[in-house]
């Protein structure tokens, strides 16, 4: 599904995350309850700020951002 030009997208659910990235449903849970990945939550429904989903990725799993765990 192609976006909108005017329309951001401002949130995402943990299964979008994981289809979009790879990462598993199960790997996102345990990055929340960690502390790592910061969501909001509206009942049962966990979402994800975009900005912080981008902040999440561009350091990865290590809080500090520190690039030595990097692949290379």
């Amino acid at each position: 599904m192609e976006q909108s030009p005017m329309f951001q997208r401002m949130s995402w659910g943990l299964a979008e995350i994981s289809e979009s990235t790879g990462l598993s449903v199960a790997f996102l849970r345990n990055e929340v309850r960690a502390g790592r990945l910061p969501v909001r939550r509206f009942g049962r429904r966990v979402l994800v700020k975009d900005e912080d989903l981008r902040a999440y990725l561009d350091r990865g799993s290590d809080p500090n951002g520190d690039e030595k765990a990097d692949i290379k």
